[in-house]
C-alpha cells in the first residue's frame, strides 16, 4: 500500500481509502464486514462515512467491525446534511453539529474521529460558528482534524481565512465529486487546494460505477447494480457517460488492466489527490480496485485518458450535495 499525508497535515492516509455509503443497504452487515477486514489486511487504513450513510447504519457497522482494530484506522465521518425533519437536524450550526458528532462517536464505538467532515456548506450559519465549535472539538480531544465536502472553491478559502484570521484549527481536507467523467473540480477547486495545501478526497471516482463499464445501455441496469438498487441513479447515466465508460474500459482492456482500476489509479496521479474512497459490495470489487495501487502511468495513456474525459470538465459537476 501507498501512502500520502492528507493536504500538508501530517496525518498518512493510505492513496486508496474505503467508501462505506452503501453498508447496510447494497452490501448486507456480515458482508460488509468482511470487506472492512480484507481492506485493513490490504494496508488501507482510510475509512469514510457519514451519520446519515444507510439511515446511520453504515456507521454501525463500522463501529463492530472495528473493535479491537480501532487503532490501524484514520476513520473519517461526516455531519451538515438532513439528518432529521426537526428546525436543528441539519446544516452545521453548533446545536446540530455537537448532537450529531456525540451521535457518530456512539455508534461508531469510539471516543474519538479522526476526520471530522462538514457534509456540506451551510449558507445559513455563520462560518465563525461553524469553525469555533469545529476548533472545540479538536481542543476536547474528540475530533482530531477537520475537513470539508461539496464546498466550491470561494466557500472553502474564505473559511480557511477565517481560521487564520481567529487562529481556529483549519480544514486539512476537501471531499468533491471527481472523476474522469466529472473534472470540473480542475476549473478553481484544484488550483485552490494546491496553493492553500488542502488535500482532495474525490468521491464518485467510478461514476457510481459508470467506469466500471458495467452499464451497457441507458435503460438497463446490471443486477445489484447501484443503478438497479436505487432507482434515482438513472439520473446519472446518459449515452455520454456510458460512451466515456465504454471507451475506458477499451483502453484498459488495451492496456491490461481493469476498467475501475485505471479509473481509480488515473485519479490518484492527479495533483492535491491525497486518497480515493471508493466503496464495494463484495470482495471481488475490493481486490479489482487495490490493483489501481500497483498501475504506472507513461505519458501516452495518461494523455489518452486526459483526451478522452476532456469534455467532463466542462458543465455541471456529477454530483454535488447542498442543502435544500
Amino acid at each position: 500500500m501507498k501512502y500520502r499525508r492528507l493536504g500538508k497535515s501530517g496525518l498518512e492516509v493510505s492513496v486508496l481509502g474505503l467508501g462505506t455509503n452503501a453498508f447496510g443497504k447494497r452490501a448486507n452487515q456480515d458482508t460488509s464486514i468482511k470487506i472492512i477486514h480484507q481492506a485493513l489486511d490490504s494496508g488501507i487504513n482510510f475509512i469514510d462515512t457519514a451519520n446519515i450513510y444507510t439511515g446511520s447504519e453504515s456507521e454501525k457497522i463500522i463501529g463492530q467491525a472495528l473493535e479491537g482494530k480501532r487503532h490501524n484506522v484514520v476513520l473519517a465521518t461526516k455531519a451538515g446534511l438532513v439528518k432529521g425533519k426537526g428546525p436543528n437536524e441539519s446544516g452545521s450550526s453548533r446545536l446540530h453539529l455537537a448532537q450529531e458528532l456525540e451521535s457518530s462517536l456512539r455508534r461508531l464505538n469510539t471516543d474519538y474521529i479522526d476526520l471530522y467532515q462538514i457534509h456540506t456548506f451551510d449558507p445559513n450559519t455563520p462560518l465563525e460558528e461553524t469553525l469555533r465549535v469545529l476548533d472545540d472539538m479538536v481542543s476536547s480531544g474528540k475530533v482530531r482534524y477537520i475537513g470539508a465536502s461539496n464546498y466550491v472553491a470561494w466557500e472553502l478559502m474564505k473559511a480557511l481565512g477565517i481560521s487564520a484570521c481567529h487562529g481556529f484549527t483549519r480544514y486539512i481536507s476537501t471531499q468533491i465529486s471527481y472523476s474522469l467523467a466529472d473534472r470540473t473540480p480542475e476549473h478553481e477547486l484544484v488550483p485552490m487546494c494546491i496553493d492553500q495545501g488542502v488535500g482532495i478526497i474525490p468521491y464518485f471516482p467510478l461514476a457510481g460505477g459508470i467506469l466500471s463499464g458495467k452499464y451497457g445501455v441507458t435503460d438497463e441496469a446490471p443486477l445489484s447494480s447501484r443503478a438497479h438498487t436505487d432507482p434515482s441513479f438513472s439520473k446519472f447515466l446518459d449515452d455520454r457517460t456510458i460512451t466515456l465508460g465504454r471507451t475506458v474500459s477499451k483502453l484498459a482492456a488495451e492496456h491490461g488492466h481493469t476498467s475501475s482500476a485505471l479509473s481509480l489509479a488515473w485519479l490518484m496521479d492527479r495533483p492535491a489527490v491525497s486518497t480515493v474512497i471508493v466503496g464495494a459490495t463484495r470482495l471481488e470489487q475490493l481486490e479489482d480496485n487495490l490493483k489501481s495501487i500497483t498501475i504506472n502511468f507513461d505519458s501516452e495513456l495518461t494523455k489518452q485518458l486526459d483526451d478522452i474525459s476532456d469534455p467532463f470538465r466542462y458543465g455541471k459537476p456529477f454530483a454535488f450535495y447542498r442543502l435544500p
